[in-house]
């Protein structure tokens, strides 16, 4: 007789341990290559996310007091614990987002440059110091720590973007609060027991599993100083609106619309491959990955949508346990019906279906949510598909008759997070950024995210508020700035009252 396999019950991460939810409510976690539930996460209420905030705050003081070279050591030690157990982390990750274990590896690694940069915090936090600026006055600046801060991350990258939001948080003296998405809450958890290895003290790190309950507790709850968000645009737009409204730091990071321009003199084999690897990686499930390609001429986009065909036809999708595979399944089902939908209206409104990933034939021997990649040719900007961030395999080309037609394109949309050019002509390219109104920008670069030392962020209804996700502005997020006027008394110094406003006119205000 069969033994029926247990799904796995997951728990909330408070006060340095496992934490068994209370709500009674549970949320499925699904292998996206097999479509089986492997975990039940909890969905915590309002009051649990109380408790959370509650410890967290116990926390905070003595985390802050803690010297920053000593809170740099804990952040390397994660760091040294994140790599010997990558391999371990890598089989996490695919098992609840389905990428494949090079896309997994990429992942960590991007992650551990938000890390490498937490580690030298102290640089980031220095303040500044002027000399008798007036009446032998000196004047300096000191940065402290808000508190507890909250961070909210998507399915799509279950360990870089936590890293990426809670990292400089955690090295800068707060105490965080990470509520990951509920389809991917395993990834957090197990390297939350790493933090706990690398000597974090209990209730500076907080995992809490839930859905817009919990969301909305850190949202309105008057001890979380910060949010630090991932997610959609209609969500993150949401998150900033309500996380203001109750006068709260917010960084809100939202989608992409985000196109390869393809200008007549690029190579069009090496831009071809550039694309797809852009476009599909991860089964297009990144707020970064390419969108589509707007060619600059008919020549162009005629030469450029056959190299597309040929190549696109060749990709295989799997699961993440075949190396050959070149991306796997989407998130969930609804993802792949939202994907499909998104495709049957483009063609619907007159896009030419170059290739049709739709029904791929793992789908004959396999329930997981597999899409093959789609190629839609001939979209023009009043198509659904073109407005729309479209968040899986199915990717468009636009036509253009000029770089500037493109670029009055590209400024026109909503959204404003990433765009590259590929040419060989350095005077499009100077054109190109100058006028592109859209926060990373690439040339030749095919997904232009910075290295984790530079700031991240896109323009537009792309991010909601002033904060960025990677480079030295986190440190700035997440630390409030004192400015301190000092003056020593000499015995012999002589006073007088003056009601006039203080200047830096030299013995004056005395």
């Amino acid at each position: 007789m069969a033994v029926e396999q247990r799904v796995k019950e997951l728990h909330h991460f408070i006060n340095g341990e496992q934490v068994e939810g209370s709500s009674g409510r549970y949320s499925n976690v699904y292998n996206p290559s097999t479509g089986e539930v492997i975990a039940q996460v909890p969905l915590a209420t309002r009051d649990e996310v109380k408790h959370a905030i509650e410890v967290a705050k116990k926390a905070f003081p003595a985390w802050k007091k803690l010297s920053s070279g000593k809170r740099a050591e804990i952040v390397l030690k994660f760091r040294q614990l994140l790599k010997e157990n990558e391999e371990e982390l890598i089989e996490v990750i695919c098992q609840e987002s389905g990428k494949t274990k090079e896309d997994a590896r990429g992942e960590i690694t991007r992650g551990l440059e938000s890390v490498d940069l937490a580690i030298n915090a102290s640089h980031l936090l220095k303040g500044e110091y002027s000399v008798n600026v007036g009446g032998n006055i000196n004047a300096f600046s000191t940065k402290s720590p808000l508190g507890v801060v909250a961070a909210i991350s998507p399915f799509n990258f279950p360990v870089m973007v936590p890293l990426a939001i809670t990292s400089m948080a955690v090295a800068v003296g707060n105490s965080v609060i990470l509520k990951p998405s509920e389809k991917v809450p395993m990834s957090a958890l197990y390297f939350s027991e790493l933090w706990k290895k690398a000597g974090l003290p209990d209730g500076v790190w907080t995992v809490i599993n839930g859905d817009k309950e919990a969301v909305d507790e850190l949202l309105e709850n008057p001890t979380i100083e910060a949010i630090s968000f991932v997610g959609s645009t209609p969500v993150a737009e949401y998150i900033y609106q309500t996380g203001t409204n109750y006068n709260k730091r917010v960084a809100a990071f939202g989608g992409g619309k985000n196109f390869m321009i393809v200008m007549p003199d690029a190579d069009l084999e090496k831009t071809a491959n550039a694309f797809i690897g852009a476009a599909y990686g991860a089964a297009s499930q990144r707020c970064m990955a390419i969108s589509g390609a707007m060619a600059v001429g008919k020549e162009t986009a005629d030469k450029f949508v056959a190299i597309l065909k040929e190549k696109i036809e060749n990709l295989k999708v799997g699961p993440y346990t075949d190396n050959e595979v070149d991306f796997g399944p989407v998130i969930t089902m609804q993802s792949k019906e939202a994907v499909i939908k998104a495709i049957n209206k483009g063609v619907e409104e007159g896009a030419k279906l170059v290739v049709d990933g739709r029904n791929p034939s793992i789908c004959e021997v396999s329930n997981g949510f597999y899409l093959g990649p789609t190629l839609l040719d001939e979209v023009k900007p009043s198509m659904e598909i073109y407005e729309q961030e479209v968040f899986g395999p199915a990717r468009i080309v636009v036509r253009v008759e000029s770089l500037q037609e493109a670029i009055d394109l590209i400024n026109d949309h909503e959204l404003g997070n990433g765009v590259t050019i590929f040419t060989n002509n350095g005077a499009a390219a100077r054109k190109f950024q100058e006028e592109i109104e859209v926060g990373m920008v690439g040339v030749n670069v095919p997904i232009p995210i910075p290295v984790g030392y530079h700031n991240f962020g896109g323009w537009k209804r792309s991010k909601f508020g002033e904060g960025f996700m990677f480079g030295p502005d986190q440190a700035r997020f997440f630390t409030k700035s004192k400015t301190i006027s000092e003056k020593w008394i000499d015995v012999d110094d002589e006073t007088t009252t003056t009601f006039a406003f203080p200047s830096n006119n030299d013995g004056e205000n005395k």
